[in-house]
């Protein structure tokens, strides 16, 4: 099985404007891909991405592929390869996952349909296994889960979906980012502890807030 992450890190996380910079925010990025390359850490991986990436930056041991395609256009050509190369099992891993663990990762991988969705919050795909890349592709943004439901039944193949609560949550909008502080005990939850956010309640609910020195 090879593991494909794909990475943006030009304007990373646009969505977190009002609450990080435009530095905070690359560093939140780059802090969420260590978390993930080190919930790989035993796996084959590729790191795809537009971006150059140095060495103290990330550990480079997973092969960094660059690509100026979009996003689906750069994975259905990586699909591609795969099939021509060996046409073994691939599985798409998103950047911005920081909870998960290698536990999810073997999880998924033992289960038996030809592809198996790990779906995102509001319709998202956050994990996709395909067992045969000859025969699928992918069509990200939207309510790709649906759709990547739909493919892989259109093209007969076996279908299962696994349900995490980690492997859900991805971090896209100010309200992820207590999901993350709470839950999270990596790189990127340690980068907004050291920034100065922390959980707090107000009428009940529970927010992020930021201490300023």
């Amino acid at each position: 099985m090879k593991i494909v992450v794909p990475f943006k890190r030009n304007n990373a996380k646009s969505r977190l404007a009002g609450m990080l910079t435009p530095e905070e925010r690359d560093a939140l990025a780059m802090n969420m891909l260590h978390d993930v390359v080190d919930a790989l850490h035993g796996f084959e991986i590729d790191i795809l991405t537009s971006s150059m990436l140095s060495n103290g930056e990330v550990d480079l041991s997973p092969h960094v592929l660059l690509s100026d395609y979009g996003l689906n256009e750069a994975l259905n050509d990586y699909l591609r390869s795969r099939a021509r190369h060996d046409n073994d099992s691939v599985m798409i891993v998103m950047a911005d996952l920081p909870l998960i663990s290698s536990k999810h990762i073997k999880e998924i991988a033992g289960l038996d349909a030809d592809v198996v969705i790990a779906p995102g919050k509001g319709g998202g795909t956050n994990i996709l296994y395909i067992r045969d890349p000859s025969g699928f592709h992918v069509d990200y943004y939207g309510t790709s889960f649906l759709d990547h439901l739909r493919i892989a039944r259109e093209s007969g193949s076996s279908v299962e979906v696994y349900d995490s609560f980690s492997v859900s949550t991805d971090i896209d909008e100010p309200e992820d980012l207590v999901e993350l502080m709470i839950h999270g005990n990596g790189r990127a939850a340690r980068m907004l502890a050291d920034s100065g956010f922390t959980v707090v309640v107000r009428d009940g609910r529970v927010e992020i807030d930021r201490i300023r020195a």
